[in-house]
């Protein structure tokens, strides 16, 4: 007879699970998917010279969103043996051991699959573009054991809706493409640096690496070069695309937003060096809104 009646904990134990898995995709956490999302709108924007087709801009929102949490899931994985010595990380689900591996895995293929079967409703080219980005996404968490370069190679991984987006909407890849692309990487270099600094000390002790690391005393004047060089390419991408006054309006403005992160960071300290990196979000808000200003005026 007991068997038949259901135990009081099984629901509570199914919303634990699902607060668990929800935390291990970041899902509470929407900056990651955010930096993600701005550079993927000015991709699609650009290639089609204002407001996507509706469909399209349905499919790369969604897939932002998508790839982002799978690569959380598997960032997380990677770091598992690093994660319960960070102090910022100690807490994550499977630095705790509350989601096992196997778990982690099984997720990260259930939303790339989930992608992937948005994608597939486009073009060849994206089809096969998006064969590029799984591997970014899922070889990037690895890097920080072997290169000081890990934020480049997140940039690449961010960024690659860029090229996509062109794909997509135009069957093929212009050189502009790839200018805004390699902005993207820049900034993303940047913005994780200052998320690197952060870690910095921990990350030291357990022989991570990162361009924190690597910059080390000179990391402000390495930071201050990345968004001079991020400014030059989207520069760039205005003049080869022959956008007036309000996409470089929105430049100023997110240049302005910019300094505003190396006056809070200037003393190294841990939170503001985080709340530089959160700051990003406005940076890229600011780009898109003068292109998308800018695409709309003419």
């Amino acid at each position: 007879m007991s068997a038949s009646v259901p135990s009081s904990t099984e629901p509570a134990g199914w919303r634990h699970r699902v607060r668990l898995y929800w935390a291990l995709v970041r899902g509470d956490r929407p900056i990651g998917w955010l930096l993600l999302l701005w550079p993927t709108w000015w991709g699609l924007w650009l290639a089609a010279e204002g407001v996507p087709p509706a469909w399209t801009l349905l499919v790369f929102s969604l897939g932002v969103w998508l790839t982002r949490s799978a690569g959380c899931v598997i960032n997380d994985y990677a770091d598992r043996w690093l994660d319960p010595h960070v102090e910022r990380t100690k807490d994550r689900p499977l630095a705790t051991g509350a989601v096992r591996g196997r778990e982690a895995l099984a997720l990260f293929a259930l939303l790339m699959l989930v992608a992937f079967a948005l994608v597939c409703t486009l073009n060849r080219l994206t089809i096969a573009m998006s064969f590029v980005g799984v591997l970014l996404a899922a070889s990037y968490p690895y890097l920080k054991r072997y290169t000081h370069f890990p934020q480049v190679y997140l940039g690449m991984a961010f960024g690659w809706g860029i090229p996509m987006a062109f794909a997509a909407i135009r069957g093929e890849v212009p050189a502009i493409a790839w200018v805004l692309y390699a902005a993207n990487i820049v900034w993303s270099t940047a913005y994780d640096t200052w998320y690197a600094m952060v870690d910095r000390e921990d990350d030291l002790r357990m022989g991570s690496r990162s361009t924190a690391i690597l910059f080390g005393r000179h990391d402000l004047l390495a930071q201050a070069l990345l968004y001079a060089l991020v400014f030059a390419l989207l520069a760039t991408v205005g003049v080869m695309a022959s956008l007036g006054t309000a996409y470089f309006a929105g430049l100023a403005v997110a240049l302005v937003l910019v300094g505003w992160e190396f006056r809070i960071a200037r003393h190294r300290e841990r939170a503001a060096c985080f709340r530089a990196f959160l700051h990003n979000h406005w940076v890229g808000l600011a780009v898109f809104a003068g292109l998308a200003l800018d695409l709309a005026l003419r």
